[in-house]
């Protein structure tokens, strides 16, 4: 099976400055992507080379099988884009935009069109110039949507939005891709990709570091851990089960960490009945970090050689 979108050794450099380098990944049909990293990681340089628009130095990328950089006209035809820096001409309107996308590729309008309008609560007929900064985004993902694309490419997109129009297009993308549609969904914000996708990318310094499902991320992920016994000298005399790492300790209170599967946890604690305790989401804001350091090696947190 060919992947929806595919980089292979991608490297592009401005001059001596490196942008992505050896980039490898693979995000197959009807996957969401979240593809993450600091601000001037890669992002967006990464995709700018699947749209064409800048030529990759060494190695190759592909969209539905065509190359992205000779074959980039067709391979275009099938991909939503909104850029992170959306311009928009100040005369448009969402009705002249939608049917001006439908005369550029060859298509009619259909009832989805009106659905779009409706999800994102668009007037069709007031003009860029007089739309706000959210409005004018939500006319971008119209656009970039409305011709039903095989591969959606979003760079940023929520940027400006509020959170309903936010969770609008969650929807909208989930039930793209439930259709077989491939989103690849670039951002800073780890909060929205634990929100939307199911496999995350992480890029660093030009590199990808991580590529993994988000349940794998989870599994790995650490939880915070809070028991009160009922007696501070039970406390004292309690052993830890597997799994379990207590950093304080103050009185009948421990507050700890927990990595790994809780079974044992939920086992220790039918044993011991505590008086109350706590137990918090997989902390991924943690795993993500790690990455993001400089001073480790991705994943380890161990000091790089």
């Amino acid at each position: 099976m060919v992947a929806a979108i595919k980089l292979s050794g991608v490297t592009l450099r401005y001059g001596s400055r490196r942008g992505i380098e050896a980039i490898d990944l693979a995000v197959p049909d009807g996957t969401i992507l979240g593809f993450i990293g600091p601000n001037g990681a890669g992002k967006t340089t990464t995709i700018r080379v699947l749209l064409g628009l800048l030529r990759a130095s060494a190695g190759q990328a592909t969209l539905l099988g065509r190359d992205c950089w000779s074959e980039g006209h067709l391979a275009r035809r099938d991909v939503g884009y909104v850029p992170g820096d959306l311009r928009l001409y100040p005369w448009l309107t969402t009705r002249s935009g939608i049917a001006l996308a439908a005369s550029v590729r060859g298509r009619a309008s259909t009832p989805a069109d009106t659905e779009l309008l409706h999800a994102f609560d668009l007037d069709p007929g007031v003009p860029v110039r007089k739309m706000s900064r959210g409005t004018r985004q939500k006319l971008g993902l119209v656009l970039a949507l409305v011709h039903e694309p095989r591969i959606v490419l979003l760079d940023e997109p929520t940027t400006a939005l509020d959170p309903l129009v936010r969770d609008a297009l969650y929807r909208i993308l989930r039930d793209r891709a439930a259709l077989g549609a491939t989103v690849f969904f670039s951002s800073h914000s780890l909060g929205e990709v634990e929100t939307l996708c199911e496999r995350i990318a992480i890029v660093r310094d030009g590199r990808i570091v991580a590529n993994e499902p988000l349940t794998v991320l989870r599994a790995r992920a650490t939880r915070a851990v809070m028991i009160r016994f009922r007696e501070a000298e039970t406390a004292a005399a309690t052993r830890p089960p597997d799994g379990l790492r207590v950093h304080d300790r103050a009185g009948a209170v421990w507050h700890a960490e927990l990595a790994g599967d809780p079974a044992s946890l939920l086992t220790f604690l039918h044993a011991v009945k505590p008086a109350d305790f706590t137990v918090s989401p997989p902390d991924l804001q943690g795993i993500f970090r790690s990455y993001y350091r400089t001073d480790t090696d991705p994943g380890t947190g161990s000091a790089a050689t």
